[in-house]
């Protein structure tokens, strides 16, 4: 299949995912001549679904829902996603946790009893605050939960009617960042035992810290991130892919220029933190720029190779002594 039509499946239209992926539309159309658009959805697992249905060619997801998707667990529970396959690795996504200044809220455990939006239903927030409760032995049982998008949980923020809210995103988020010129609020921080408990049970999970002045908290404040990807259809050809690939590399410029996060994104590190394998398409242009295709340092595969080049003529000469 050509690039003739694209579709990226990316995530609440005032989101980062969204943000990104517009601008990537706009490039593929510029560059290749693609009828290219932008869905806006409810991010990770929707996405993940789209491409395995048909229904987008291109996906931004993170880390934890790929992996949830290919062992058949969370949102996709006994429905395994096969043939997931990647473009590149795109920049971390940091787990926020905000509440209003007046809520009381200053520690995971001060959720309890509290209002709090937990993202759209069944999308890579919602399986993060699941994931962030279930660290400090909370549940919903505990909370009075929301299932709303960014847009619609800061609008609640802002009204008063929720005290708390997830949110898991590039930093800032635009939607908080909206809401900070309204809305007094704080971030709270995922720290202690409990981040301790994330980051030995779930692997796509790293230390983040969030700067004080990305929305304006006296100082930074730790929690945790996890590494988005960008997904392609299996179903594209390996021309195809190469030339999105290409696209998007050679105009690395406008993508940095949609958000600040967008920075993160570079050539060197675009096999790194991979849970799926890269499309051939993607992989020859990697191959062809000397990146590594298990995400180490550009050069390590000319070094690998030298080494094993060495090590096969050392075991020839052991072979050798032994015939002699």
């Amino acid at each position: 299949m050509d690039a003739e039509f694209l579709t990226i499946a990316t995530g609440g239209s005032s989101g980062v995912y969204y943000q990104i992926g517009a601008t990537m539309a706009d490039l593929l159309a510029d560059e290749l001549g693609s009828d290219t658009s932008v869905q806006a959805t409810g991010a990770s697992a929707e996405n993940i679904n789209l491409l395995t249905d048909d229904n987008a060619e291109l996906a931004m997801t993170m880390g934890d829902a790929t992996v949830q998707a290919l062992e058949g667990t969370g949102p996709f529970e006994d429905d395994e996603r096969e043939g997931l396959m990647a473009i590149m690795t795109m920049y971390p996504n940091t787990v926020q946790l905000i509440a209003r200044a007046d809520s009381g809220i200053e520690s995971v455990e001060d959720l309890e009893g509290a209002n709090v939006a937990v993202g759209d239903l069944g999308s890579g927030v919602e399986l993060n605050a699941q994931m962030v409760l279930g660290a400090y032995d909370m549940s919903y049982d505990d909370i009075n939960e929301d299932f709303l998008s960014y847009a619609e949980a800061t609008d609640q923020m802002a009204n008063g009617h929720i005290d708390a809210l997830f949110a898991t995103s590039g930093l800032p988020n635009p939607s908080l960042t909206e809401l900070a010129t309204n809305t007094d609020f704080h971030t709270v921080p995922i720290d202690g035992e409990g981040r301790d408990n994330l980051l030995s049970e779930y692997e796509f999970f790293a230390e983040a810290t969030i700067p004080a002045d990305t929305y304006d908290d006296d100082a930074d404040v730790e929690s945790v991130s996890v590494t988005n990807h960008l997904l392609v259809s299996q179903e594209l050809s390996e021309e195809a892919v190469y030339d999105i690939t290409a696209a998007l590399f050679d105009n690395l410029d406008r993508i940095h220029a949609s958000h600040s996060e967008a920075t993160n994104i570079t050539l060197e590190s675009a096999t790194e933190g991979l849970v799926v394998p890269l499309h051939p398409g993607a992989e020859q242009y990697y191959e062809e720029n000397d990146i590594p295709l298990d995400g180490g340092e550009p050069g390590d595969s000319d070094d690998e190779d030298a080494d094993a080049d060495a090590e096969d003529a050392e075991a020839d000469e052991d072979d050798a002594d032994e015939d002699a």
